[in-house]
């Protein structure tokens, strides 16, 4: 037989149904490094891998290839505008999406001036399909943008017109109380709604209007809400029984009435609460725990008025909770999170930073108990002032936890060397590491973690002083991320990286007053599939047009540069060609 029947036959044995490799390739979806290098074995790859994608995020310099893209990703179902400049045409960039054929599903159109009006008008014209709106953090919001949203998507049921940015709340002076009566009455399918962090808003009077008139509301977000009272949630969440999620933080009062708690356990499918930054009592948190509610997700951060009693009683009552967050709850102690920890038998994430006397043994408790973990933050933990002596057997008694994948641990002076030695050890499949300002740690210690933490992604080690000389004599294939900003990283050490993390996607070195030119060319060379680079405050490193473009040329993949702050406006518009996005 000859070679070429040989490898038609071969072909026609290893042959798969597009159905099959549909299926290959969604499995493998979350591994968009992976999908990247299938899709370049073949055109059927690609085109097979390109119908998986439905989400896209636009900005300024996708705006010449838009009519490609939506060619290449015929199935794209969300699409995200946030970064799209405020000096920019958004209402033509939308007349320009509504004409292409898209079952578009999510739309997103936070940080612009105004709601584009003329852009919505031409989209809902076309496409009847959306169902899911953000807009956040507009500048100059009135009544007329919200009506007209409801004109143009009667059909809602994802709504996020909240306000977080400092320059939206200087500028929203107008009353929108009515706008917003009006648009909530005309979205009969709203589900879930965010408006949260406006001025000038009656939230008692709206909270009660949305939940009677949202007949199949689930979700409400309503945060920095000081006008926002006890009774005034009390009184409209009974209008809903069916709500499953609330979050309400910074609301007003000191102190959790009757009428409140009552409102609240009688909400008997709520699987999610968050009340950030508000009075929560010992009594609130024992009704939960004695009605027994569904929680799934717990939120406390920065709460205050309760104690160690409320919410160990919750916490044996609700064992079902999945993600818990008690940020600065400062009386909580090692002893007591050894005690929690045996509840939290189907805990996935948590989040107890600054939480001052908590240290080594309470990671070590969560880590022996809780097998389902996959994210733990715990940062600015364990102050000197009630740091107590290591038992010697916490470390001891630690097994290989397969589970967990991102580990957060920055700014906590009882980490040390021998600390990071024992998690190189036990965590196998560790992602991410946060060890920022963490000053016991040395180079051996990171140097320990990228060789033994063989799925590491992100390293960030901001602040590290203990940095040189880091030595590698081996590969980092799956390092993606790695921030080393405020360190006293070099230009050997960057070559070093550099050859042997040749995957990275995107590196930060924003203030490494050591780094030069130099360091910049050997990371920019040797790592094949670069992205992204900040360089913002690195003093020595002098970026013109001309070298900016050598960048470019020597790594095409590379699609943002954070300049340092020698590189002047007038050479930024030399660049204009380039599919370039430079900030400072």
């Amino acid at each position: 037989m000859s070679s070429s029947s040989m490898k038609t036959t071969a072909t026609a044995n290893f042959y798969l149904p597009e159905e099959c490799w549909e299926s290959v390739f969604t499995f493998l979806n979350d591994d968009k490094r992976c999908l990247e290098c299938i899709s370049m074995v073949s055109k059927q790859f690609l085109a097979i891998i390109n119908c998986l994608v439905f989400s896209f995020q636009i900005c300024d310099q996708t705006l010449p290839f838009i009519p490609r893209l939506f060619q290449r990703f015929p199935n794209l179902t969300s699409l995200d505008l946030t970064l799209f400049s405020k000096d920019g045409d958004i209402d033509e960039l939308l007349y320009q999406i509504s004409t292409f054929p898209l079952n578009l599903k999510t739309l997103k159109l936070s940080n612009q001036f105004t709601i584009p009006a003329y852009g919505l008008r031409a989209l809902s014209k076309k496409i009847t399909t959306l169902n899911s709106l953000t807009c956040s953090n507009i500048v100059s919001l009135d009544n007329d943008d919200l009506v007209r949203i409801s004109d143009c998507f009667p059909f809602l049921e994802e709504l996020d017109i909240s306000s977080t940015s400092v320059e939206t709340k200087l500028v929203e002076i107008d009353n929108i109380d009515v706008g917003l009566e009006t648009m909530l009455t005309s979205l009969p399918k709203l589900r879930k709604v965010n408006i949260g962090g406006h001025y000038n808003i009656d939230y008692d009077s709206l909270l009660l209007h949305l939940c009677k008139s949202c007949e199949f509301l689930e979700e409400v977000v309503i945060f920095d809400c000081s006008l926002l009272t006890h009774n005034g949630i009390a009184s409209a969440i009974r209008e809903r029984p069916g709500l499953r999620s609330l979050s309400f933080t910074e609301f007003g009062g000191l102190g959790n009435s009757s009428h409140f708690i009552n409102s609240l356990v009688s909400l008997k499918g709520l699987n999610c609460l968050n009340l950030s930054y508000s009075a929560v009592t010992d009594e609130l948190l024992s009704s939960i725990a004695e009605e027994g509610l569904p929680l799934r997700r717990l939120v406390l951060s920065g709460c205050s008025r309760y104690t160690y009693a409320g919410i160990f009683k919750l916490l044996s009552k609700c064992q079902s909770i999945q993600y818990l967050d008690l940020q600065s709850a400062h009386f909580l102690k090692d002893s007591n999170f050894v005690e929690l920890s045996l509840f939290l038998v189907d805990l996935v994430s948590i989040d107890i930073s600054d939480c001052s006397r908590l240290t080594i043994v309470t990671l070590s408790a969560l880590l022996r108990n809780c097998s389902k973990l996959n994210e733990v933050k715990m940062e600015g933990t364990g102050t000197t002032k009630y740091m107590g002596v290591e038992n010697s057997s916490t470390l001891m008694n630690l097994v290989v936890n397969p589970q967990l994948k991102s580990l957060h641990l920055s700014d906590n002076k009882w980490l040390t060397e021998k600390h990071v030695h024992v998690f190189a050890s036990i965590l196998p499949n560790l992602q991410l590491l946060d060890l920022s300002w963490c000053c016991r740690i040395s180079e051996k210690g990171i140097g320990l973690v990228l060789k033994r933490c063989s799925k590491i992604r992100q390293l960030s080690i901001v602040y590290s002083q203990r940095l040189e000389p880091l030595r590698m004599n081996f590969k980092v294939s799956t390092l993606e991320v790695l921030n080393l900003s405020h360190t006293n990283v070099v230009d050997e050490t960057l070559y070093a990286i550099s050859k042997n993390c040749r995957g990275l996607l995107q590196i930060i070195l924003e203030r490494c007053l050591l780094v030069t030119m130099k360091g910049v060319k050997h990371v920019v060379e040797n790592c094949t599939q670069l992205r992204e680079i900040n360089l913002r405050d690195c003093d020595k490193v002098h970026l013109n047009a001309n070298s900016v473009s050598l960048m470019v040329f020597s790594r095409p993949s590379l699609r943002k540069i954070t300049a340092p702050p020698n590189f002047h406006l007038s050479e930024k518009k030399k660049l204009l060609s380039h599919q370039l996005c430079i900030v400072w």
